[in-house]
């Protein structure tokens, strides 16, 4: 049976980029927006009717950030994949909305191939970086050598692709590295999400690199 279209909401308080987000969202093969709201409040009055697969969240918002939003939509419908996306080139930004639940980060000033592929990748599986903010979040790690626990039941394999999942590596550049293919990491993540008894990348690193984060 064939897929439907990847539907699509847009969280973002500025007119202008709100529109240039949902046109070019719109006119991308196998993509649907589905609603385009100002702020959180909006967003989450409609998230219990909304049917929707990737949200394009901005941070910076009056009211309530999109980091708060993307933490009580979650637990709403945990299964809906975040995209944020700012201006801030901030680490504590990032881990603060990874933490959220939030499970790709890109700057705004990505191209317009870039964020639909970025949306094609998170809907797949994937957790889109920028090269700058998976560069930032590598730098915060390499700042303090922090001890690893509670990895004891991972293979070798598993905590190479963990270590790639803690400096913010997309699942394709990890398998790169790797010389595996990016399914068998998904394979690997799963089994690692498992053996530490976790849901999200960002808890497996914290599990794992407490003093890191």
């Amino acid at each position: 049976m064939a897929r439907g279209p990847i539907r699509i909401a847009i969280v973002e308080d500025d007119d202008e980029l709100r529109e240039l987000l949902r046109r070019r969202m719109a006119r991308s093969e196998g993509m649907e927006v589905v609603r385009t709201c100002a702020d959180g409040e909006e967003f989450l009055h409609h998230l219990g009717a909304l049917e929707v697969d990737v949200v394009l969240m901005d941070i910076n918002m009056p009211g309530i950030s999109g980091i708060e939003c993307v933490r009580r939509a979650k637990t709403t419908k945990p299964e809906v994949q975040y995209l944020m996306l700012t201006i801030f080139e901030n680490p504590a930004y990032i881990f603060e909305a990874l933490c959220a639940g939030a499970t790709g980060y890109l700057l705004k000033g990505t191209s317009a191939e870039e964020l639909v592929a970025a949306v094609r990748e998170i809907h797949t599986g994937g957790s889109p970086m920028n090269t700058t903010i998976a560069r930032l979040v590598v730098n915060s790690f390499q700042k303090e050598t922090a001890q690893r626990i509670s990895d004891e039941k991972l293979s070798d394999r598993e905590r190479g692709v963990l270590d790639g999942l803690a400096a913010g590596l997309m699942y394709k550049e990890i398998a790169a590295k790797a010389g595996i293919s990016t399914e068998t990491v998904r394979v690997h993540v799963r089994n690692i999400y498992h053996k530490l008894q976790v849901k999200s990348r960002m808890e497996a690193v914290r599990k794992v690199f407490p003093k890191g984060l």
